[in-house]
């Protein structure tokens, strides 16, 4: 195996039509290399206004856009306790998701003031995005345990539903910008 791609890694590159001369001063990527390869190693452009430039990566959300999540969870408890969905499994799933965004914001903004090497600043990141998880594990345990098994239930349902917003829209947006690059949101 070793040997086959030695040999493949040996062979001539094909020719590009055209007799493969490029034009004087033509900046032609390599005609494998995507362009988003190309533009990962380019710093982000700004604009004179100190954010990212339009087109350099994902635009800058409005706030009711990027806490969506929290917002509808907010809202949705209201018909829901209406509707007579366990009052202490809601309340407890609303508030860990609410706090476990609270907690991301915070840290972001303090891993990225106090960590200046990437490998502290990924080994913080992991250590904050795994303790959020852990955060909204014990809060569903915790309903279950204390308020019985539809208030375990209606926990988990609430922190599905507000993490499937967040996923969403998180993917909708496109990929980071280059300075929340590996933090979680």
């Amino acid at each position: 195996m070793l040997a086959a791609c030695r040999r493949a890694a040996a062979l001539p590159l094909p020719r590009r039509a055209g007799g493969g001369r490029r034009l004087e001063g033509s900046q032609e990527r390599p005609p494998l290399m995507p362009r988003s390869l190309e533009m990962a190693g380019r710093a982000p452009s700004r604009s004179s206004s100190g954010s990212p430039a339009p087109g350099s990566g994902r635009p800058a959300l409005p706030l009711a856009v990027e806490y969506a999540d929290v917002i509808i969870v907010v809202l949705a408890a209201i018909p829901a306790y209406a509707l007579g969905a366990p009052t202490f499994g809601l309340i407890v799933g609303v508030a860990a998701w609410v706090v476990q965004r609270a907690l991301g914001f915070y840290d972001r903004r303090v891993i990225r003031r106090r960590a200046s090497e990437p490998r502290t600043q990924l080994g913080l990141n992991l250590f904050e995005a795994f303790g959020r998880i852990w955060l909204l594990a014990g809060a569903i345990v915790a309903a279950g345990v204390i308020g019985g098994r539809a208030d375990g239930l209606t926990a988990a349902v609430t922190i599905f539903v507000a993490y499937s917003i967040f996923f969403v829209v998180r993917v909708l947006s496109g990929p980071p910008n280059r300075e929340d690059r590996g933090s979680t949101r």
